[in-house]
């Protein structure tokens, strides 16, 4: 008699990824009456979000908690950005604003700050030393919070982002030829909210321009609701910071 077969092994649950700490900065024209945010579309060979138009935006790298900067981030900022984070997180809000600086001067060639104190006295290695040598000091006092996002499980990448906003007026230096058929943004397009929600977005992008939408009409007054979403069990969840 042929010995019984062991039970087959349960299936293993592959481990949940964790959302990576991540920024993003959306810059807004308001030199006319209808307002225009600056998107860009993703190349269409990326792993994530391919093709589709999104502001510009990553993760922390450690250099951005070491770059000077001019001015310093509102109370209300401040406030929201410290919630929902784990115990020693000090200077978390700070690099985070500097993360959303940093990619999108990486990924449109423009450098927000201000040239009004002189070029930073010193700066990290990479990126931030662009910034010394086109005299641009990063000013934190110019960003906005506008909501907090975590990508749901079972994404091939996931982000905890804080999106910020800025006026086109932060623009201090404009590096050319960063866009390209071969980088991460293959195009740049200033457009109206309107002409926004017709781009191929992901869904929290359409999301935020509704957020976005309110912050500008209230002019980013420190009243305004700030959203956080997330997902659990499958449900989408939304709470105010």
């Amino acid at each position: 008699m042929l010995p019984e077969a062991p039970p087959p092994e349960p299936p293993t649950r592959a481990a949940a990824l964790r959302p990576r700490n991540a920024a993003t900065l959306i810059l807004i024209d308001r030199t006319r009456r209808t307002p225009k945010i600056l998107m860009g579309r993703r190349h269409p060979g990326l792993a994530f979000m391919a093709g589709k138009f999104v502001f510009p935006g990553g993760r922390i790298e450690p250099a951005d908690r070491h770059m000077p900067v001019a001015g310093a981030l509102s109370g209300r900022a401040n406030d929201a950005l410290a919630q929902r984070v784990p115990r020693g997180a000090e200077g978390l809000g700070r690099a985070l604003a500097l993360a959303a600086i940093r990619e999108t001067y990486e990924e449109t060639g423009l450098m927000l700050g201000t040239r009004a104190y002189g070029p930073p006295e010193t700066a990290p290695a990479g990126s931030w030393s662009a910034f010394r040598g086109a005299g641009v000091l990063p000013d934190l006092e110019a960003l906005h919070l506008v909501a907090r996002a975590v990508t749901p499980p079972g994404r091939v990448r996931r982000f905890d982002t804080r999106f910020f906003a800025a006026d086109r007026t932060t623009i201090a230096h404009t590096v050319p030829d960063v866009v390209s058929a071969d980088s991460e943004l293959v195009e740049l397009a200033w457009v109206t909210f309107a002409e926004a929600r017709r781009l191929d977005l992901p869904r929290i992008t359409g999301v935020v321009l509704d957020d976005l939408e309110i912050q500008v009409r209230g002019g980013f007054a420190p009243y305004l609701p700030i959203p956080y979403y997330y997902e659990r069990s499958g449900k989408r969840l939304r709470e105010v910071l």
